[in-house]
Parts: C-alpha cells; structure tokens; sequence
C-alpha cells in the first residue's frame, strides 16, 4: 500500500502503529467498527410452476461497539490478487452463445429485462430460459469505471483499489474451491485484520453459522455432497462504483448479481436447478496514515444479500437449492412477487419493500 505518491516503508508503518499505541498526537486513528449486514433470503420451496416461493427477512445489522486492535507490530505484507481474471470464470457452464452477449452494466437500468420464452435449463445450456443467458462470464460481467485521483490515492492507486476489489469480489463468490464448500481463505486475507468485528464475524459464522452470522451475506458455498456444477461458468452481471470516504479514504462499492446452476450431486443427475445472489459489498481503501490498516488489504463498510433458490431460514452456512421435480401444488409464498434478475431497483428499496413479509414468489429463475 502506498501513501500519496510514494511507498510506505517498514519502518513508518511501525512507527504509525507505536504512536498509536502511545496516543501521541497526530497518530493514525483507529477506525471505528462499521461493518453493516443485512440478509434477506430467497429460497425455492415446494409451489406451482410460476414461481419459487422466498424468505425475506427483516433487515439485520452489525457493528458499532468492537474496537480495533493497535499497539501491535506488523509486517507490512503486500496483498497480490488472489485470482487473475481469465481463473474466475470457471465452475458454471457457458449457455452456448446463440445469443449476442450484453453490454456490460455502466450505470443502474431503468427496468427489468425482458421476459424469456419459458425454457427449462439443460447440462449443456444451463442458463437457458434465462436473462442470464446474455451476461458476462464471471469478472467479464462486472463493469470497471475508469480511475481518478480520490481522497488520499493517486490516479495509478484508485486504479489498484479497484482491481483488488474485484479481486475480493472473484475470491468470495467465484472460486471455485470456495463455491465447493472451503473456506474462503484468499478473501479474507484481502481483509483488514485490524477490523475486529468483522474478524469475529467471519470466525463465528464458518464454525457456528446462524441467521445473525451467516457466511452467505459474503461468501457463496454450496454442499458438495448435495449439489454439483452444471458446467465451468458463473453468470454476472453488475458494476463497480467509487468514492471519497471519511477521512479521506476511496470507497468501492460493488453491486453484483451472480447465477450459479447446478445438479444434484448424485450420478446420472441432469435436472438443473438455479441460484441467484445478489449482492452489495462497500469496501474502503483507508489512508494508513490516518487509519490503523494492514497494507494492502480493505476494510468493510458494508455488506448485504438478495438470495433466490438458495434457502428460506437456511442457517446452514450453504446455499441450499431446491429442484422443480421436488415441488408440489402447495401454493403460492405469502409476500410479494420478486423478479431475482431485476436490477433497476437499489437493494436498499428492494429491503425495505421487502422487511419482515415472509416468503414471497419469485417470478421466475
């Protein structure tokens, strides 16, 4: 990480964490504790055909009260990307290409996109019958705006935030290792270690999941013994955006629709079924000589979850998807119809429309 325009050494950063220790004046502060989840769930349970019934539950948050940890001397580690761009893209199938891919998503749409004839998915195009079908393979369907000098980052560092935040992006919802169940061990890294809620969040919630700490809201896991995946590809479709923070730091805010299909995991199994994720993740680049930080890595400002086909009340740490063939004509969720792929909405609209109405209808998958 640098400061301004010129490297930070070893020795400074001891230095910024000694002062700091020591309270002299002038010191980088310790950032408050701010990391905000909110989780709503989006789960297919038995129903009719024309829709997937889903969990929305109220709004849920964090943060506030821990404090960081200072005094504490710490190499200064450089973070490297955990995954290149031409490595996230496997894992989910391509749906074949028949149809001309979309342009990637620069600003908000100002409606949802168009309906698709009915088709069920296959193996060999899982993201038939789908909008999904026309967005960008893993990374590819992620905007990147172009870089400018912000806050306390020069142009070339706005630059580098950004390519790290996709790359935490990349490591928490398209590795696949991670997507097979592992723990999600390159995106924590890229982790500010001094941001102790979060660190306590993220212990807690692989070793004890439940609705309040819930590995979900970051990470997307699937039970390798249950489900299996439908071919080398995750669909997405989002942008990244930036900004001036407190204290100068550059913010990164991602807002991101994944869709991941897959089969059962038994042999012979063809049925594909589809879970869709979306997610807004604000991650902040804070100047060290302001923030007690580890180099190279972000601190969480924010982070919350749509989740459709993936689990109602599902506190299992796993994303949980149900198949058509184990519906049955038991009825319609009793909230409000909910469209996974539509993204003219902000999620914070769609949350508080949303709050507290139980299991509502997706109106398609």
């Amino acid at each position: 990480m640098v400061s301004g325009d010129r490297e930070i050494s070893d020795q400074e950063w001891e230095r910024f964490l000694r002062d700091a220790g020591a309270g002299t004046p002038g010191a980088p502060e310790e950032p408050s504790a701010r990391a905000r989840m909110v989780g709503r769930r989006l789960r297919e349970q038995p129903g009719p055909p024309d829709g997937w019934r889903t969990h929305r539950p109220a709004p849920r948050r964090r943060g506030g009260t821990a404090r960081y940890v200072v005094g504490m001397v710490v190499a200064a580690v450089l973070l490297v990307a955990a995954l290149a761009s031409g490595q996230v893209t496997g894992w989910f199938g391509s749906d074949g290409g028949e149809s001309a891919p979309l342009a990637q998503e620069s600003e908000r749409p100002t409606r949802p996109p168009a309906l698709e004839a009915e088709q069920l998915p296959t193996l060999d195009r899982p993201f038939k019958g789908s909008p999904a079908a026309r967005w960008g393979d893993g990374v590819a369907g992620i905007h990147m705006p172009s870089a400018r000098a912000t806050g306390w980052m020069s142009k070339d560092q706005v630059a580098r935030a950004l390519t790290r935040s996709r790359d935490f992006l990349a490591a928490s919802s398209l590795d696949p290792g991670v997507l097979r169940g592992r723990r999600p061990a390159k995106a924590i890294a890229l982790i500010n270690p001094r941001q102790q809620d979060v660190q306590d969040y993220l212990a807690t919630a692989f070793r004890a999941p439940s609705r309040k700490n819930d590995p979900l809201l970051l990470f997307s896991r699937f039970p390798k013994a249950e489900v299996r995946p439908a071919g080398d590809v995750v669909k997405t479709r989002g942008r990244i955006t930036f900004r001036e923070g407190k204290r100068g730091a550059v913010e990164v805010v991602s807002d991101v629709t994944y869709v991941y299909p897959v089969v059962r995991a038994v042999r012979g199994s063809d049925e594909v079924a589809r879970t869709i994720v979306r997610r807004e993740v604000v991650m902040s680049w804070d100047d060290p000589a302001r923030v007690i930080t580890e180099p190279g890595t972000l601190s969480l400002v924010s982070y919350k979850a749509d989740f459709t086909n993936g689990g109602c009340d599902n506190v299992t740490g796993y994303f949980t998807p149900t198949f058509s063939s184990e519906r049955s004509a038991s009825g319609s969720g009793s909230g409000p119809e909910v469209d996974p792929y539509d993204r003219s909405t902000s999620m914070d609209d769609r949350m508080r429309q949303g709050s507290g109405v139980g299991c509502g209808t997706a109106t398609r998958s």
